[in-house]
């Protein structure tokens, strides 16, 4: 072997692994146990006291993201959870073998410092050096500044250096977290009560969708993932939980679009002694104050289309079948045979599979025709009967059920019900399903009915589509931190 060195200046990465080993060489750890911080990036700026310089002493860190050497101090910037704050190092301050140190650190590593805030020429409130730790030897290097992390599989895939180099998705993913902990207390000072039910089912119930499937080792049988909690949490209000919710994971083995993702977040919430037109004036308070109290306003920008939406105004309201014979332009649509309906869907340009029944060739102009086009928030009611099993058929027309789907945006956010407390109507209305919509009869749930569940009202909110329309994101994945994806 050869004892000239290896030009590695070329190599980043083979750069940072002898800073690394030089490091260990000097007898320092690199990779320290713990740094007490007193305040994070964005409280530390707001504890500056005007005309008071160098008063207000702080502890914070995070990792380097912008270095500017001005040869005997530096100007560098540090990214926490709650932002970037600036330091400035100065040698005069930290000394010299200190500050020979820090000028080995590299952009990704994670540094630790104390000193006091100051406020420089521009008015950037700034941490005066005063004593500084490297925490964390990054050995990768960041993406690069102007090219940014700009393929989506990359963004997806390294999900943690996305939210490092792009403000965009670091304050989307942000405001999510935001949104679903405003629903969570939203629902809790109304006294309804949080639960958690089992991912684990013997039945996959709730929904009409394909599930995962699994095997229990030690019970030597296979379980399904979850693709519901509706039936678990109606469980709950037999046994006298008035109100209940749960936000928690979904997962449907199915296909994968701009809307759908197989792994997916649901809010759903059951509330005795109420129907769907509870749920309406429940969710349409919950997206008022949410828009007010986390975005600071009752409007925002659509971005597909570039409509105002606007939640502090009236709320539209309309039936399912009213829709469907504007769309179509017959009001004598759900008059006309199955083939009549085919031959008129496929005049609109639609595909029709030949196996579907009558209700799914009109659920699928609905889907196709109206749907993307409800920008505005719009109730739309008393759909098909056949649509859902679990809900109220309604008094006046037993065509349809005692239901609403809230449509934002152009896609359903969230459906509710009156939901179904007859254990022998729930029984007939499992046995009479038909279509792509027909879902596992769940025996137990059954015989929980039978026990007396009260009148509720209950309604499923889509954490993951809601966060779209708010945020303004071109993809569900946009929304979700590590969203499935081949391996690698």
């Amino acid at each position: 072997m050869s004892d000239i060195p290896r030009d590695i200046s070329h190599d980043q990465h083979a750069v940072r692994r002898q800073k690394l080993a030089d490091l260990r060489a000097a007898g320092t750890d690199p990779f320290r146990a713990n740094f007490r911080t007193t305040h994070f990036s964005g409280e530390a700026l707001k504890a500056h006291v005007e005309g008071q310089e160098n008063a207000v002493t702080v502890a914070v860190a995070g990792r380097l993201v912008v270095i500017r050497d001005m040869g005997k101090s530096q100007f560098v910037k540090i990214l926490d959870q709650q932002g970037q704050i600036q330091l400035y190092v100065k040698k005069d301050v930290i000394g010299d073998d200190a500050y020979v140190a820090f000028k080995k650190f590299d952009l990704g590593d994670i540094i630790g410092v104390k000193g006091t805030l100051f406020k420089t020429k521009t008015g950037e409130v700034t941490v005066r050096v005063e004593q500084l730790l490297l925490l964390a030897k990054a050995l990768r290097p960041l993406p690069e500044k102007w090219h940014g992390l700009s393929d989506p599989e990359q963004v997806y895939r390294q999900r943690y250096l996305d939210v490092i180099v792009n403000p965009e998705s670091r304050a989307r993913l942000m405001l999510r977290s935001r949104i679903v902990s405003h629903m969570r207390r939203f629902l809790e000072t109304r006294q309804f009560i949080e639960v958690e039910t089992p991912i684990l089912e013997a039945t996959a119930g709730g929904a009409a969708a394909r599930p995962f499937v699994t095997h229990h080792n030690a019970l030597g049988v296979d379980f399904f993932l979850r693709i519901a909690t509706e039936l678990r949490l109606k469980r709950m209000l037999v046994g006298g939980f008035d109100r209940v919710f749960e936000i928690g994971r979904i997962f449907r083995n199915e296909g994968v679009s701009r809307r759908h993702n197989p792994e997916f977040t649901m809010l759903e919430v059951y509330e005795a002694y109420s129907d769907y037109r509870g749920m309406m004036a429940l969710i349409r308070d919950l997206l008022t104050t949410l828009c007010r109290d986390v975005l600071g306003t009752d409007e925002i920008k659509h971005a597909a289309s570039g409509q105002m939406i606007n939640f502090g105004g009236e709320w539209r309201e309309a039936k399912y079948k009213d829709l469907v014979r504007a769309e179509t332009g017959d009001p004598q649509w759900f008059e006309r045979s199955k083939a009549g309906k085919v031959a008129a869907a496929e005049k609109l340009g639609l595909q029709v599979h030949p196996g579907w029944e009558d209700f799914e060739v009109t659920n699928e102009i609905f889907s196709k025709r109206i749907e993307p086009n409800l920008v505005q928030p719009t109730f739309v009611t008393h759909l098909p009967r056949e649509l859902c099993p679990l809900a109220k058929l309604t008094p006046d027309d037993p065509t349809t059920l005692d239901v609403f789907e809230l449509c934002i945006g152009g896609m359903e956010i969230a459906p509710a019900y009156s939901e179904q407390n007859d254990p022998d109507a729930q029984r007939a209305m499992f046995e009479r399903q038909a279509g792509e919509e027909k879902q596992n009869i769940d025996e137990d749930f059954l015989l929980a009915l039978e026990h007396g569940m009260p009148p509720a009202g209950g309604m499923g909110v889509g954490i993951d589509r809601l966060c779209i329309l708010l945020t303004g994101a071109e993809s569900i994945r946009d929304v979700i931190l590590f969203p499935q994806l081949r391996p690698s």
